[in-house]
């Protein structure tokens, strides 16, 4: 593994299809290290297509997924997550019947001591005092927002170096979106690399250090927040 490489994440040139009918065509991007780097597009564009690829649950039928130097395609999700790439899903999709410890201590399924998982779980819990309030409490019973501290928390139990966010204000009222979106940046600060993909177009590009414009299945645009935010492609991309 090379972990000189300049960027965390590069993707190039990859295509990934179901049914043989390609969503993403020749996508080529990259995530600077400890950087938020942002994804945009509407539904439908391909968004969380990219995501699955990168995972290895929906691989590319052609081009290259690099992290900090080691080419991820074809390897399985378990070895793409042990890499330190950890992902938030969209609609939260908090175990109901678990509790909250419960659920944060699924996302360090992979480490074996003790000692640290309770380290992650202190740090957690400092981050999100809610939760640390909650920790006996199912989370199903939670608040759509303490659902979503829930998912963030659990990916930041594997201490990853890539953290993957899909879609974080979906289904949140605009106190609760503009909330996860401070916990993000927070998150940046301890020098976690961020991919966010959302719809959001503000809220995101207020945040972001970088980002692109995905779509149908194409990077449209690029740039930095202030550049991005005046380009056709954006306007096109969200009011057609």
């Amino acid at each position: 593994m090379n972990t000189n490489e300049p960027n965390a994440l590069v993707v190039e040139k990859i295509s990934t299809a179901y049914d043989k009918a390609n969503v993403l065509e020749n996508v080529s991007l990259t995530a600077a290290p400890g950087k938020i780097t942002c994804l945009l597009g509407s539904n439908g564009s391909g968004k969380t297509t990219l995501i699955r690829s990168i995972l290895g649950l929906t691989p590319p039928n052609k081009g290259v997924i690099r992290f900090r130097g080691l080419d991820l395609r074809g390897l399985p999700t378990h070895r793409v997550i042990a890499a330190g790439i950890a992902c938030i899903p969209e609609g939260r999709r908090v175990f109901a019947k678990f509790s909250v410890e419960e659920n944060l201590r699924m996302g360090a399924y992979q480490e074996t001591s003790d000692a640290e998982v309770r380290e992650r779980l202190v740090r957690v819990y400092t981050a999100f005092p809610r939760l640390s309030e909650r920790r006996t409490q199912l989370a199903g019973t939670l608040s759509g927002g303490e659902q979503a501290m829930v998912s963030i928390g659990r990916g930041l139990m594997r201490a990853p170096k890539l953290l993957l966010v899909d879609e974080p204000s979906l289904g949140l009222a605009p106190i609760l979106v503009q909330e996860n979106f401070n916990i993000i940046r927070r998150i940046r600060e301890q020098g976690i690399t961020i991919f966010l993909v959302e719809q959001n177009v503000h809220q995101t590009l207020a945040i972001s250090d970088y980002g692109y414009v995905l779509s149908k299945g194409r990077v449209v645009a690029e740039g930095k927040p202030a550049d991005l935010s005046k380009t056709k492609e954006v306007h096109e991309a969200y009011f057609g």
